[in-house]
């Protein structure tokens, strides 16, 4: 039986059994039974406010999906943190955008400000992955076509699309600076490209924002990360959703 098959036979069980379950206990049935299913997975707490907001889950259900909630915590934590470096001046810039919902975050916060958003992604998905990354990956996966994110974000008239292999297109930007970068390209040498470009362009109290950290289907990137920031002065912030930040230092 695959995956799916066995989900869909779940869900019908559960619509027989017409349990007449509050909220509470719904949350604690299924805590049991993802320890029972994957016991290496812990819940977190249970009434957290954040998943009850309105506005975002009407922008995730838009701009990610109505079924799968993998970054849902993720976005959700983009959003916020762009509230630390608002006061911050600067362009924001992005590498690696995939289908552009952290793109329409970021972009729609430099926007309020009169800021420049700057994308950098080859719409070809991952280049080819070296020893370092594991085996999680391979080339050409999370592809998304230029004209589709455009399609996706073409209400943000602040973007600036950068369309090359990182960091091919890196020296169009070199006289701006930045007051925020957002880094998800999963794969250690376009990490250590991005994070090596920006950070001397990163004005003082601006934040970088790491997506793949906290994977261990990303070890590359973790590690091009540790390696550059070994002999910063700024602590790399490990965070339970997966990503890790730094704030830049004046």
């Amino acid at each position: 039986m695959g995956t799916d098959e066995f989900v869909a036979r779940c869900r019908a069980m559960w619509q027989e059994a017409d349990l007449e379950l509050n909220e509470q206990q719904r949350f604690d049935l299924a805590e049991a039974l993802a320890g029972m299913v994957y016991p290496e997975y812990r819940f977190s707490e249970f009434a957290r406010i954040y998943l009850k907001d309105p506005e975002f889950a009407r922008f995730y259900r838009d701009y990610v999906s109505t079924y799968n909630f993998h970054s849902y915590d993720r976005k959700y934590l983009l959003q916020e943190i762009l509230k630390l470096c608002q006061r911050v001046p600067g362009d924001t810039a992005e590498c690696g955008v995939y289908e552009g919902a952290g793109s329409y975050l970021i972009g729609r916060h430099a926007a309020l400000r009169g800021r420049l958003h700057h994308v950098f992604d080859s719409f070809e998905g991952l280049s080819q992955p070296e020893a370092i990354d594991g085996t999680y990956w391979k080339r050409g996966v999370m592809s998304v076509p230029e004209d589709r994110v455009r399609e996706r974000l073409k209400e943000l008239d602040n973007l600036r699309y950068w369309r090359g292999w990182i960091p091919e297109r890196f020296c169009e930007v070199a006289d701006r600076w930045f007051s925020f970068l957002h880094v998800d390209v999963d794969l250690h040498q376009p990490t250590l490209d991005s994070v090596t470009f920006f950070y001397p362009r990163m004005n003082s109290g601006g934040l970088m924002l790491f997506d793949d950290y906290g994977f261990a289907t990303c070890p590359g990137a973790r590690q091009a990360i540790d390696e550059f920031f070994t002999d910063k002065p700024e602590p790399i912030i490990d965070l339970p959703t997966g990503q890790a930040f730094v704030i830049i230092q004046g």
